[in-house]
C-alpha cells in the first residue's frame, strides 16, 4: 500500500517488487571512425533494431534521434540493470544484427564493429524537458519520419 501511494506522490510509473524507480540516461554514441552511414533503409532498420532490443529489456525510450554519425537516446533503465551493461547490449546486438542483415557493412568496418568504442551518458532529472529539446534538435532537417517522438500512451511499433 506504501508503495502505491509513493508512485502516485511522486508520479513515478516505474515499480518492481519493493522499489520505486525513475532512472532516466542521455547515452550517445558513434559509427566505428564517425562515419556517415546511419541514414535511408539503414536508419529505419536500426531504429526498428534498438525498439525492439529496448522492449525486450524493458528498457523504455523516452527520446531518440538517429543522425547519420551518431545515435543519441533519452532511457529510463530499470535499476537492476548497470547502464553500461545495458548500453554494451544495444550496440552489441544491434551491431551483430546489422551484419547478419546488410552483409556488405562487414566490408567497411574492420574486426566486426559497427560502433566505436566508448559512449557519452548523462542522467537525466529535473532538466529532463531540456535533453529532450536538445535530442528533438540535433536533426532539424531531417523529416518527422526518422524522429521518435514516442510518448507512453503510444505504440513505437
Amino acid at each position: 500500500m506504501a508503495r502505491k501511494n509513493l508512485e502516485k506522490e511522486l508520479n513515478v510509473k516505474n515499480s518492481l517488487s519493493h522499489t520505486v524507480w525513475e532512472c532516466k540516461y542521455h547515452v550517445v554514441w558513434v559509427p566505428k571512425c564517425r562515419r556517415k552511414i546511419v541514414y535511408g533503409e539503414l536508419r529505419k532498420e536500426l531504429r526498428t533494431i534498438l525498439q525492439k532490443l529496448c522492449k525486450y529489456k524493458g528498457i523504455d525510450i523516452i527520446e531518440g534521434t538517429l543522425c547519420v554519425d551518431h545515435v543519441h537516446m533519452c532511457l529510463a533503465i530499470p535499476p537492476k540493470y548497470a547502464v553500461s551493461t545495458m548500453v554494451g547490449y544495444l550496440k552489441g546486438k544491434s551491431a551483430m544484427i546489422m551484419f547478419e542483415k546488410y552483409s556488405r557493412l562487414k566490408r567497411n568496418f574492420k574486426g566486426h564493429s559497427f560502433w566505436a568504442r566508448g559512449y557519452y551518458v548523462n542522467t537525466v532529472g529535473l532538466d529532463e524537458a531540456k535533453v529532450r529539446k536538445y535530442i528533438k534538435d540535433q536533426e532539424t532537417n531531417e523529416s518527422v519520419e526518422d524522429r521518435w517522438d514516442l510518448n507512453p500512451d503510444s505504440d513505437p511499433f
